[in-house]
């Protein structure tokens, strides 16, 4: 956010609060709060360090379609270079209305839709994601070829036990 004004900042100090810091949004400023003994220079640095935090996830919140769609050209390129032609999506885009999985895809119209819920998860789990999504154009089952492909991606194993643990911790039981 280059030439972004810097928000209205209010801290609070809190006896009771020993170690940890948060922030959140309140309207227009920027709540942080701090345990009551930090120095003014403490409170300083995390305030810098919460602004810059809070920023990271609101551009993670702002990733765009066309963003996806660059995103999986690259992952095409480089785990899918052989199948490049046919793994092309038509379209890919960030929906709302799937709350049973973290993305779908349809093969007869080449059209992949990745679940909201993931925009602030790390970059290398998306990409786990929309490259299962991805092998779906070149393999429409989950058969051990459709394995093999999604295998390529070297955080598969990693990307699935976060979003496994993910899903347990928030009691939803998704849709393979």
């Amino acid at each position: 956010m280059a030439g972004a004004r810097k928000p209205v900042v209010e801290v609070r100090r809190s006896q009771r609060r020993r170690r940890t810091v948060s922030a959140y949004r309140e309207g227009e400023r920027v709540v942080v709060l701090i345990p009551d003994q930090f120095s003014r220079a403490e409170e300083t640095e995390w305030v810098d360090r919460m602004l810059a935090r809070l920023a990271a996830r609101e551009e993670r919140l702002c990733r765009s379609d066309a963003e996806l769609l660059v995103r999986a050209q690259r992952l095409i390129t480089r785990y899918l270079s052989e199948h490049a032609r046919i793994a092309v999506p038509a379209s890919v885009r960030w929906v709302t209305n799937q709350n049973g999985r973290w993305g779908s895809c349809t093969p007869a119209d080449r059209t992949i839709r990745i679940s909201h819920r993931i925009q602030e998860m790390p970059e290398w789990v998306i990409d786990y994601v929309l490259l299962h999504e991805l092998a779906h154009l070149v393999v429409p089952s989950h058969n051990a070829r459709f394995w093999e492909l999604v295998g390529r991606y070297p955080k598969t194993e990693r990307a699935r036990g976060y979003l496994e643990g993910v899903a347990a911790a928030a009691g939803v039981v998704l849709a393979d």
